[in-house]
């Protein structure tokens, strides 16, 4: 059945519904005082991504394709991008309201967030000695009457841009770029306290802002003004065909294109002298009147998201969660016999990450252990992940890596780390030309009784102790042996590249994910025409892809009840007469991010169990190699239906995502509270703990 085109939400105005839910996170005065200026660091981050992500790409199209393209849902880039400039408007100027609320707040908590102009004598000699000490060295202005190729300012830093005058000669004035260097000193100084139970914090921004008289006066400069601005630049990346290069040599060549992609939003303080900004669009060479943006005296609110969390009472701050352990994964006991044993799931961030730690040692020392293969998308910081892989391979294991070059904003992170893999023995594999890998596998061989023996480990999210932090993901431990083979298929294809397996159990992509989910969802179409139990309930980050909402649609006109968590972008539209009564679509955005991707079917009250690292997305389904497992363990999948239920009923942070007036909070006076994580939480406390 085909459907009109207006029966779908826009792509990037439903992305800033999503960041709306996290602002919306930063104005509720449920969430404690100081993580709501990490909700505003949040927000703030994700914008800067939007921008150089899905405007320079409706940019892009528009060069391209010219004013008056459409695509296939009736979509005009030059429309959208005005649209995005009016929400964006919209939602700035609550942005900054909203901080400026929260720090009125704080000061009621005895918290002051302090600018140059408020410093007593005392903190005034402290920020300069500061300055001196630790700040000074790591400054290099630039002089903007001078030759400068302003092609490598760092788009993800910040500027001040000043004025520089000589008060007894009117006539002498010159202007200067200062970058604010907090990819090596943190945005935030405490300044000390006088045992009043006060607390004064300041930004580098107006350290350096109170000190410049140090850095110019040498020059005769005795009168600064400092403005802020901010770039954003195209960071798509553009990989040239180039046979004689190697795919590290395309990434890393690309990467460096990136640092001088196009301007996509240059932010300035709005106070900024006429003369200055105009000088510095000449400098930057900024030809669009729609890449300028007005903002305040601060940006790159992003750095908000490591605002110091140790002031003031508890009460301030989320209370700490002891990581829960599981009955099913003993201390003294195997991990991998524990798998033999039965299938287990792990819930992050509420269970303890260590066990995928501990799964990998014990495989880097276990003697029967003949290899191990994993895919990394993205790899912490200094991951113990990583450093098990090396182990095993020092041990003499047979360790083979899928890296996956094209993560983005981590490549070279990832180019980094398979360098190292590979000095220690690690095979590492780069790429699938045309695809990139987002699938999470571990697949262990060991060799027990002669006999190859095989564990899997199939997540939703990325194996990194960071984000396990803060991800809500499940990681299924399996050795079920129709599950481990099509995990070995898996890793084949990834060596011989254009050899397609033919997988027994698992939903592979770019082979057949999509159409697997569409007959999943025929089938309870034909039983709900049948009068039979039809719904289905599904929890992923995105829907995007136009032909399984289109069935999602029929399925709804078909009585099938559908229930759907949905954390960002949603552009199937429930709730429309006579086309989606019967799907409800909530999104929950709270102190963890949902993350998870799991499905299930009614199939005539025979209960279909999935989970998999694929969205629904054009990219998921046709571009990517994704992965999603069935569950057949009905331990698990009664703890999977649980942790939806609790979602379902969460009447604190669920929000509904309907045509008229989105992101709702679902609101339900007459019942308990239920405040999903935190039911989650207790509910796998009480059972497994």
């Amino acid at each position: 059945m085909a459907y009109p085109k207006n029966k779908y939400y826009n792509r990037e105005i439903s992305w800033l519904h999503f960041n709306e839910r996290v602002l919306q996170e930063a104005n509720d005065p449920s969430t404690p005082l100081l993580e709501r200026l990490i909700f505003l660091g949040i927000y703030s981050n994700n914008q800067d991504e939007f921008f150089r992500i899905r405007v320079a790409t409706l940019n892009r199209i528009l060069k391209l394709q010219g004013s008056n393209y459409q695509d296939v849902n009736d979509n005009n880039p030059q429309k959208t991008l005005k649209e995005i400039n009016l929400k964006i408007g919209v939602l700035q100027n609550e942005f900054y309201e909203t901080y400026e609320r929260i720090k009125k707040e704080l000061a009621q908590e005895n918290i002051f967030i302090v600018n140059e102009l408020e410093l007593n004598e005392e903190q005034g000699c402290f920020v300069k000695k500061y300055f001196r000490e630790e700040v000074r060295q790591h400054l290099f202005p630039i002089m903007l009457d001078q030759f400068f190729n302003f092609a490598n300012l760092r788009d993800k830093s910040i500027y001040l841009a000043i004025d520089l005058k000589v008060s007894k000669k009117q006539m002498i004035e010159s202007y200067a770029l200062i970058e604010i260097p907090t990819y090596r000193i943190p945005r935030f100084l405490i300044l000390p306290d006088k045992n009043d139970n006060r607390k004064y914090i300041i930004l580098l921004d107006d350290v350096i802002r109170y000190c410049l008289s140090d850095i110019f006066s040498i020059f005769g400069y005795d009168t600064f003004e400092a403005y802020t601005i901010k770039f954003t630049k195209d960071a798509e990346l553009d990989i040239d065909n180039d046979v004689s290069k190697s795919f590290l040599e395309k990434i890393s060549d690309s990467i460096k294109q990136r640092k001088r992609g196009v301007t996509v939003r240059f932010i300035y303080d709005e106070n900024i002298p006429t003369v200055l900004l105009d000088l510095l669009v000449r400098k930057f060479n900024i030809k669009k009147k729609d890449t300028l943006k007005k903002g305040g005296k601060y940006h790159n609110f992003k750095d908000f998201m490591d605002f110091p969390l140790d002031l003031g009472a508890d009460n301030l701050r989320y209370e700490e969660q002891a990581k829960l352990y599981t009955k099913d994964l003993s201390t003294n006991k195997r991990v991998l016999d524990s798998i033999k044993k039965e299938d287990i799931m792990l819930h992050y961030p509420y269970q303890t990450f260590q066990y995928t730690i501990d799964l990998l040692r014990e495989a880097s020392i276990d003697p029967a252990v003949r290899s191990i293969k994993m895919t990394i998308y993205r790899a912490a910081k200094d991951s113990r992940v990583i450093n098990a892989l090396i182990n095993a391979a020092r041990n003499g294991k047979d360790v083979t890596v899928y890296l996956e070059l094209q993560a983005r904003f981590d490549e070279e992170a990832n180019i980094y780390w398979a360098g190292k893999l590979q000095e220690e023995g690690v095979k590492v594999i780069q790429n699938i030309p045309g695809y990139k890998v987002h699938c999470k596998l571990i697949l262990i061989r060991r060799k027990e009784n002669n006999i190859n023996v095989y564990y899997a480990a199939i997540g939703t999210g990325n194996l990194n102790e960071i984000t396990a932090k803060i991800y809500v993901d499940e990681h299924l431990l399996t050795a079920n042996k129709k599950i481990v083979s099509d995990v070995n298929k898996v890793f084949h294809l990834f060596e011989a590249k254009y050899n397609q397996p033919d997988f027994e159990c698992l939903i592979v992509s770019p082979f057949k994910t999509r159409n697997f989910f569409m007959h999943l969802i025929d089938n309870e179409i034909r039983n709900a025409k049948k009068g039979k139990p039809a719904w289905i309930t599904i929890k992923l980050n995105n829907v995007v892809d136009d032909r399984i909402i289109n069935k999602l649609y029929e399925a709804s006109q078909a009585n099938v009840k559908i229930k759907m968590i949905v954390r960002g972008i949603c552009v199937l539209i429930p709730q429309i007469p006579g086309i989606s009564e019967n799907i409800e679509v909530i999104s929950i955005v709270d102190r963890y991010l949902e993350h998870s991707r799991i499905f299930v079917f009614c199939n005539n009250n025979d209960e279909k169990y999935f989970i998999g690292s694929a969205d629904w997305m054009q990219r998921n389904f046709d571009h990517r190699i994704e992965v999603t497992a069935p569950i057949y363990s009905k331990k698990i999948q009664a703890d999977l239906r649980k942790i939806l239920e609790i979602q379902l009923s969460d009447n604190v942070k669920a929000r509904y995502l309907n045509g008229n007036i989105p992101n709702t909070y679902k609101k339900d006076e007459n019942t308990e509270k239920i405040r999903a994580q935190i039911e989650i939480y207790k509910y796998l406390k009480e059972k497994h703990s």
